[in-house]
């Protein structure tokens, strides 16, 4: 029987994986969180100090896996569970830095496609429906202001002791925008057959129901 594949790529901070956990839900589907993936595997290198020319030696030593719990989707470092290690500042922008290494991204590669394989999948990233997933079913282009990514980022942080100021956060989502469009290694751009969403003046719930509304229709 054959999977369904819905990719949804986008910058950072647009809201792709609050928006495809929710459409995941109501859908019924599996959702990968490939961005987790990229974090888990800086959250190791910087651990353990592995500086970026020396990453491709010790890439196969990292054991990344993803694992669903009462629904919930963990993210594993081996046996260590490390979904929220992995959200620091520090490490997105490793991430970010990381994931445009090709030796990392052919690492992660075979178990996004085998997930997609086997499962009903919502996948979100920034080269899914370009590079992982190509011939998904539905492609959508997530997207927002920098402005409005870095208001809802500083919101999500205000309440932590050591939130950055809204303007270092604007400075660091303009900053991974352009490293992640300007990477050699499968940049991020909206695929040809993708359907672009701008969630600018959407609230999560309308911008949910806008995704699952196009994927009901082309499936």
């Amino acid at each position: 029987m054959k999977t369904v594949n819905i990719a949804i790529d986008g910058p950072a901070g647009a809201g792709k994986s609050t928006i495809a956990k929710m459409v995941s839900a109501e859908m019924g589907y599996i959702y990968v969180d490939t961005g987790a993936m990229y974090r888990a595997v800086a959250l190791y290198l910087t651990e353990n100090n592995i500086p970026d020319e020396d990453i491709e030696k010790y890439i196969g030593d990292v054991d990344v896996s993803l694992k669903f719990i009462d629904g919930v989707q963990r993210v594993y470092l081996g046996d260590r569970d490390v979904s929220e290690l992995i959200r620091t500042p520090e490490i997105s922008m490793a991430a970010s830095r990381t994931s445009a290494i090709p030796a990392v991204r052919a690492r992660l590669f075979d178990l996004q496609q085998k997930l997609a394989r086997e499962n009903n999948i919502i996948m979100d990233g920034r080269d899914i429906g370009t590079v992982v997933l190509p011939n998904a079913d539905v492609k959508i282009f997530l997207t927002a202001s920098a402005e409005e990514r870095a208001n809802r980022r500083y919101k999500e942080l205000s309440e932590k002791p050591d939130c950055p100021p809204y303007e270092e956060i604007l400075k660091d989502i303009i900053q991974r925008d352009y490293n992640d469009m300007n990477r050699e290694t499968a940049p991020l751009k909206q695929a040809e057959d993708a359907v672009l969403v701008d969630t600018t003046e959407l609230t999560l719930e309308q911008s949910a129901a806008r995704i699952t509304e196009i994927i009901k229709e082309r499936i």
